[in-house]
């Protein structure tokens, strides 16, 4: 990289910087973005720099939003009686591409995990719940991940939400679709056989 002029160093220091880039992926992209037109690189550095004064967290769900509320919640077309609850942004946007689910919904910021400080007052559990009052949701769906603070995140909201009028449930997890069972690690197993249903 030393080779380089010190502006290209730069811009390879940068992009090495995002996730999943590597030295020579960031040197790729770099030469990339120098030979393209100068309009080009422009619109890619205006597009950032919008999204880094534009973005922000919907007042309701807390998803990704150019203004106070996400497309989805300003959508009155969705179900408001049913709340999917996720734990991050990424989250929501991968079940929005399923177009399985038509309601909407409540990100908490993450899971809890005790062992490195994060407690309920960490992610937007009070707020949850202030919504579950104010907006009469009559459904959870509680989508957090398989891991331990995942499951964890959400039996603590189960146990919490016992005592309040609202059905509450788990998305299933187990066998992918087109998946070969011998392939499929035992607890993906488990979990498919503890969630099998009637035919």
């Amino acid at each position: 990289m030393e080779h380089y002029p010190k502006s290209i160093q730069e811009l390879i220091r940068n992009l090495a910087k995002l996730p999943g880039v590597g030295e020579k992926t960031a040197e790729r992209l770099a030469m990339h973005i120098l030979r393209r037109p100068v309009k080009e690189a422009e619109m890619l550095a205006d597009s950032i720099r919008m999204v880094k004064q534009k973005v922000q967290l919907c007042q309701q769900c807390f998803g990704l939003s150019d203004g106070p509320q996400c497309h989805v919640c300003m959508n009155s077309g969705r179900d408001s009686s049913v709340v999917c609850v996720v734990e991050q942004p990424a989250d929501m946007i991968a079940i929005e591409k399923s177009g399985a689910f038509s309601g909407l919904y409540h990100i908490l910021g993450g899971t809890l995990a005790p062992m490195e400080g994060v407690g309920p007052e960490d992610l937007r559990i009070r707020e949850l719940f202030e919504r579950i009052e104010r907006d009469g949701v009559q459904e959870l769906i509680l989508a957090t991940g398989t891991s331990v603070e995942g499951e964890s995140t959400a039996a603590y909201l189960v146990r919490e939400l016992s005592a309040r009028p609202v059905r509450l449930t788990r998305i299933a997890s187990g066998v992918p679709v087109g998946g070969d069972l011998k392939y499929v690690d035992k607890m993906t197993l488990k979990c498919a056989l503890d969630g099998r249903h009637a035919l």
